[in-house]
Protein backbone atom coordinates (compact mmCIF):
# COMPACT_ATOMS: atom_id res chain seq x y z
CA UNK A 1 0.00 0.00 0.00
CA UNK A 2 1.40 3.51 -0.79
CA UNK A 3 2.13 6.17 1.99
CA UNK A 4 -1.09 7.86 0.87
CA UNK A 5 -2.95 4.64 1.71
CA UNK A 6 -2.11 4.83 5.47
CA UNK A 7 -2.09 8.22 5.24
CA UNK A 8 -6.30 7.68 4.85
CA UNK A 9 -6.13 4.90 7.16
CA UNK A 10 -4.64 7.15 9.85
CA UNK A 11 -6.60 10.00 9.16
CA UNK A 12 -9.83 8.00 9.05
CA UNK A 13 -9.07 6.51 12.56
CA UNK A 14 -8.33 9.52 13.72
CA UNK A 15 -11.90 10.99 12.47
CA UNK A 16 -13.32 7.79 14.16
CA UNK A 17 -11.74 8.66 17.67
CA UNK A 18 -12.54 11.92 17.70
CA UNK A 19 -16.43 11.25 16.37
CA UNK A 20 -16.38 9.09 19.55
CA UNK A 21 -14.87 11.92 21.59
CA UNK A 22 -18.23 14.21 20.19
CA UNK A 23 -20.25 11.69 20.89
CA UNK A 24 -19.78 11.16 24.31
CA UNK A 25 -19.78 14.87 25.56
CA UNK A 26 -19.63 17.67 22.78
CA UNK A 27 -22.86 17.24 20.69
CA UNK A 28 -25.62 18.19 22.66
CA UNK A 29 -28.44 17.79 20.24
CA UNK A 30 -31.33 15.64 22.16
CA UNK A 31 -31.76 13.56 18.96
CA UNK A 32 -28.18 12.32 19.68
CA UNK A 33 -29.05 11.04 23.52
CA UNK A 34 -29.46 7.64 22.38
CA UNK A 35 -26.66 5.63 21.84
CA UNK A 36 -24.94 6.26 18.37
CA UNK A 37 -22.15 3.39 17.48
CA UNK A 38 -19.56 4.34 14.91
CA UNK A 39 -18.59 1.04 13.34
CA UNK A 40 -16.37 2.04 10.61
CA UNK A 41 -15.05 5.37 8.80
CA UNK A 42 -14.22 5.54 4.99
CA UNK A 43 -12.23 8.80 3.73
CA UNK A 44 -11.98 9.13 -0.07
CA UNK A 45 -8.51 8.80 -1.83
CA UNK A 46 -8.03 12.70 -2.24
CA UNK A 47 -9.06 13.04 1.25
CA UNK A 48 -12.21 15.61 0.39
CA UNK A 49 -15.13 13.25 1.56
CA UNK A 50 -15.81 10.85 4.91
CA UNK A 51 -18.47 8.42 4.37
CA UNK A 52 -19.35 7.59 8.44
CA UNK A 53 -20.71 4.60 9.15
CA UNK A 54 -22.68 4.12 12.57
CA UNK A 55 -25.31 2.14 13.85
CA UNK A 56 -28.03 3.41 16.11
CA UNK A 57 -30.59 0.61 18.26
CA UNK A 58 -33.95 1.46 18.61
CA UNK A 59 -37.03 2.41 16.09
CA UNK A 60 -36.64 3.36 12.61
CA UNK A 61 -37.99 6.66 14.01
CA UNK A 62 -35.18 7.14 16.22
CA UNK A 63 -32.74 5.57 13.84
CA UNK A 64 -33.48 9.01 10.95
CA UNK A 65 -33.76 11.27 14.03
CA UNK A 66 -29.99 10.29 15.29
CA UNK A 67 -28.81 10.58 11.20
CA UNK A 68 -31.07 13.85 11.49
CA UNK A 69 -29.48 15.30 14.46
CA UNK A 70 -26.00 14.00 12.62
CA UNK A 71 -26.49 15.70 9.96
CA UNK A 72 -27.48 18.77 11.47
CA UNK A 73 -24.37 18.81 13.26
CA UNK A 74 -22.02 18.13 10.27
CA UNK A 75 -20.83 21.79 10.33
CA UNK A 76 -19.44 21.51 13.80
CA UNK A 77 -18.20 18.17 13.90
CA UNK A 78 -16.14 19.28 10.21
CA UNK A 79 -14.97 22.80 12.07
CA UNK A 80 -13.71 20.86 14.78
CA UNK A 81 -11.69 18.55 12.91
CA UNK A 82 -10.22 20.68 11.66
CA UNK A 83 -9.19 21.92 14.86
CA UNK A 84 -8.26 18.91 16.70
CA UNK A 85 -6.25 16.97 13.88
CA UNK A 86 -4.73 20.16 12.29
CA UNK A 87 -5.84 19.22 9.12
CA UNK A 88 -5.87 22.12 6.15
CA UNK A 89 -9.15 21.25 4.75
CA UNK A 90 -11.86 19.07 7.02
CA UNK A 91 -13.23 16.31 4.77
CA UNK A 92 -17.20 16.73 4.08
CA UNK A 93 -18.87 14.10 6.16
CA UNK A 94 -21.54 11.94 5.17
CA UNK A 95 -23.25 9.51 7.57
CA UNK A 96 -24.62 6.43 6.79
CA UNK A 97 -26.81 3.68 8.90
CA UNK A 98 -24.92 0.45 9.38
CA UNK A 99 -27.37 -2.68 9.47
CA UNK A 100 -24.73 -4.79 8.52
CA UNK A 101 -25.69 -6.72 11.92
CA UNK A 102 -28.98 -6.92 11.20
CA UNK A 103 -28.56 -8.35 8.04
CA UNK A 104 -26.28 -10.89 9.39
CA UNK A 105 -28.69 -11.74 12.20
CA UNK A 106 -31.38 -12.04 9.12
CA UNK A 107 -29.44 -14.39 7.17
CA UNK A 108 -28.43 -16.78 10.44
CA UNK A 109 -32.15 -17.04 10.89
CA UNK A 110 -32.80 -17.51 7.22
CA UNK A 111 -30.00 -20.20 7.02
CA UNK A 112 -31.24 -22.04 10.39
CA UNK A 113 -34.77 -21.90 9.51
CA UNK A 114 -33.57 -23.38 6.20
CA UNK A 115 -31.44 -26.03 8.10
CA UNK A 116 -33.70 -26.90 10.41
CA UNK A 117 -36.92 -27.67 7.98
CA UNK A 118 -34.34 -29.87 5.85
CA UNK A 119 -33.68 -32.08 8.75
CA UNK A 120 -37.21 -32.90 8.68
Amino acid sequence: MTIVGHRRERIAEEIHNELNLMLAGDLKDPRLAIEVNITEVRVSPDMRKARIFVQVPGTPAEREAALAGLAAASGYIRHELVDRLRLRRAPEVFFHLDDTEETGRRIEELLHGTTSSNQR
